[in-house]
């Protein structure tokens, strides 16, 4: 499905770490609300995609920590909290695909819907997208050694606050 571009960088750049914010629906004239209907009904479907994913990547966060496997607990869980916040993006009518920070998306949704400032503390969960599945990422460790469950069940936490958040939002 071709999408338009909905982030944009505020004047003043990404270089200023300026939150990248969607632009507003163009009416480029061609038919109207009809246009405008269809394309609503569009980022609707694509973000319930994006949020089934999500509710999917929790999942498998807690599948992969009852299996011991708590790096890869920690980095799904970072996956389901990016997925849900995009939901929340293509829902408003932004394309928000090439942004993989959760502190970025959660800005980005803040300024549709400051409320979501109660789950600014989810961008911890940026720690875990890399480190969790690179030895590189780690100073003298493996991923799989490194990572606790207390770790994973923290990640776990943060991702579905934001997965409730998104689904408590995202129909109002």
């Amino acid at each position: 499905m071709g999408r338009r571009s909905g982030v944009g960088t505020p004047a003043g750049g990404a270089a200023d770490g300026a939150a990248e914010v969607p632009t507003q629906r163009a009416n480029d004239g061609c038919r109207g609300q009809r246009v405008a209907a269809i394309i609503g009904v569009m980022e609707q479907k694509e973000a319930g995609r994006w949020l089934a994913q999500a509710r999917w990547d929790l999942k498998a966060a807690a599948d992969s920590a009852a299996a011991g496997n708590y790096e890869w607990a920690c980095f799904q869980s970072q996956q389901a909290a990016e997925k849900a916040l995009k939901s929340f993006l293509y829902l408003c009518g932004a394309d928000p695909e090439k942004l993989h920070s959760v502190r970025r998306l959660l800005r980005a949704c803040a300024e549709l819907r400051p409320e979501f400032g109660e789950v600014a503390g989810a961008a911890e969960l940026d720690k875990y997208y890399i480190p969790t599945r690179y030895p590189n990422g780690l100073p003298d460790d493996v991923p799989h050694e490194y990572y606790t469950r207390e770790v994973a069940e923290q990640c776990q936490s943060l991702a579905r606050s934001v997965i409730e958040f998104v689904e408590r939002f995202g129909k109002s």
